[in-house]
């Protein structure tokens, strides 16, 4: 069984690691240039844009074909437009 000291130390405890995984989780969204705007649709579509991004790029290193190639260049500069749209 608990003592009053040792339940209030748990729930401390327990306080402090949750404020400590928030803070890691905001550190984390931060370094990844992720505004905490308040509008979780905006989050999504710059998410959603980097993803697109990561996979253009993918596909740009694989491509030999010239065409292609600049069609990729062509969508990852709007891509790049649209996030700096997004992050400001």
């Amino acid at each position: 069984m608990m003592t009053g000291d040792a339940g209030e130390g748990l729930v401390d405890a327990e306080s402090r690691l949750a404020e400590r995984m928030e803070e890691r989780e905001q550190e984390r969204q931060r370094r990844r240039g992720i505004v905490l705007s308040g509008d979780p649709e905006q989050v999504r579509e710059l998410e959603s844009c980097r993803l697109a991004r990561t996979e253009l790029k993918r596909q740009f290193e694989l491509t030999t074909h010239e065409v292609r190639r600049r069609q990729i260049e062509m969508a990852l500069t709007a891509l790049d437009r649209q996030i700096t749209e997004l992050s400001a």
